[in-house]
């Protein structure tokens, strides 16, 4: 199975990509975006069967769009105007981890924890609570141990959360997504490169269809960003 990556650079003239990404919406406008560049008879979960994971990225000349998928997007679905785009696999990176190397990783997840019924009760939590703080930055130290990672560094910074309806129409019009974000960044060592390359396919946390869960690694002597 190739991993493949794709880097689509919006154009800010476009009123699409702008709707994209921008807004406490934009990810979820986002996710539909990137869902029409795939084969619409994938079943009842799409996402899944065509590993799809994106992250949006703030860069010096302005947002960029990474997208990882287990197939190949048909980037011509993209609106004429939306910006430049650029597909290449994940092979040689993924060949390269080996145990005892030093990288660089950046993700946005969803930090989280689902307490026990008798604990939301008695403190009136709702079933998933967002996490901050120490708390999240755990949270990934956890993530990473079961992901073949030894954190060295690690600089969290929480993110705007992504709110919106989950659908255009019909019942998904009713329901309201709300994600919240932070984005992980820092060098860890390899312990475990087979299980690292099945969470970098499957991606961490929840949150998945609204730009969280990209793993993204580099080597420590180069950036993180967008790399994988």
């Amino acid at each position: 199975m190739t991993l493949w990556l794709t880097r689509v650079v919006p154009d800010p003239r476009s009123a699409d990509a702008r709707r994209d990404t921008t807004g406490p919406g934009g990810a979820i406008h986002l996710h539909r975006r990137l869902m029409s560049l795939f084969p619409s008879d994938a079943g009842p979960d799409p996402r899944a069967h065509f590993g799809v994971l994106f992250r949006l990225e703030d860069t010096p000349t302005g947002p960029q769009i990474l997208l990882q998928s287990t197939t190949e997007p048909t980037l011509d679905h993209l609106p004429a105007d939306y910006g430049t785009s650029r597909t290449q696999p994940l092979t040689p990176l993924l060949d390269a981890l080996k145990p005892g190397l030093t990288v660089r990783y950046r993700c946005v997840a969803n930090a989280v924890r689902k307490p026990g019924a008798t604990t939301r009760a008695l403190y009136n939590l709702p079933p998933v609570v967002p996490l901050t703080g120490e708390a999240a930055d755990e949270w990934w130290f956890r993530q990473a141990d079961t992901s073949g990672l030894k954190p060295l560094t690690l600089h969290s910074q929480p993110l705007d959360a992504v709110r919106g309806k989950r659908g255009p129409q019909g019942p998904a019009a009713q329901q309201r997504v709300r994600h919240a974000r932070t984005r992980f960044d820092g060098t860890a060592a390899i312990i475990d490169p087979d299980l690292l390359r099945t969470k970098i396919t499957e991606g961490i946390g929840r949150g998945k269809p609204y730009g969280c869960g990209l793993l993204s690694l580099a080597p420590a002597s180069a950036s993180a960003q967008g790399t994988a």
